[in-house]
């Protein structure tokens, strides 16, 4: 694959680029179609205003995984491509040190004016909907690029399980704007569950702004002590 992407044009790979975002963002808002539908919870249309945005921050998404690739194909991004157990190691550092970068990066616009300027924007909702994954000011997206970036510049982590992680971001990201928590009390009281960030621990970011600051885990947010329950 990264052989016949290095064989395209600017203009294709944009193309590309482009097409697979839009593709993973349309897969993405089905599947949180889906579990609204089967949790019986109406489902509220998306206004044309998160519409566009959405589009904007497929169109950003898109210039950041050009920027990835362009740093791969010189060299600056180093991956490797064995099939071993560094795979699973791999997803699970690249799965923490993105939560913790995340997390930090989260935290500081709370804590700066850079909330009422940028981050504000996606709390538009206390009750947010699947599409408002994608509903970020312009700089705030850019902003995770960058980290993300960051960390691949860094590291020579596994191809697979960066496939991977790019899976689970997503599934996530979905996960945290339902609206509503689909995975039973039962199930989230035990490990690995207790740890993860859960559709109700994201939630009750949307509702109280001053805590639950994490992603894909509660745990910084329990060791810097803004973990609400």
């Amino acid at each position: 694959m990264l052989r016949f992407l290095s064989a395209q044009s600017t203009f294709n790979l944009w193309v590309i680029f482009l097409t697979e975002n839009l593709l993973v963002t349309v897969l993405a808002l089905l599947f949180g179609w889906l579990i609204l539908k089967f949790n019986h919870k109406p489902i509220k249309p998306a206004s044309r205003k998160e519409v566009f945005i959405c589009i904007l921050t497929n169109v950003i998404n898109t210039a950041i995984t050009y920027a990835g690739f362009w740093l791969w194909k010189h060299g600056y991004i180093l991956l490797s491509y064995t099939i071993s157990w560094r795979i699973g190691f791999d997803f699970l550092v690249l799965f923490m040190l993105m939560d913790l970068a995340m997390f930090l990066f989260h935290y500081a616009i709370h804590r700066s004016i850079l909330y009422k300027a940028i981050h504000k924007f996606h709390h538009h909702y206390a009750d947010p909907i699947p599409i408002d994954l994608f509903v970020l000011h312009p700089l705030e997206t850019v902003g995770f690029g960058c980290l993300w970036l960051a960390l691949l510049l860094l590291f020579n982590f596994n191809i697979y399980a960066v496939f991977i992680y790019l899976v689970v971001n997503v599934f996530f990201g979905i996960m945290g704007h339902l609206g509503i928590e689909p995975v039973p009390a039962s199930i989230r009281r035990i490990i690995p569950f207790k740890y993860l960030g859960t559709s109700s621990f994201h939630h009750q970011h949307h509702l109280n702004i001053n805590h639950n600051f994490g992603f894909y885990t509660n745990i910084w947010d329990k060791i810097f002590r803004t973990y609400k329950g």
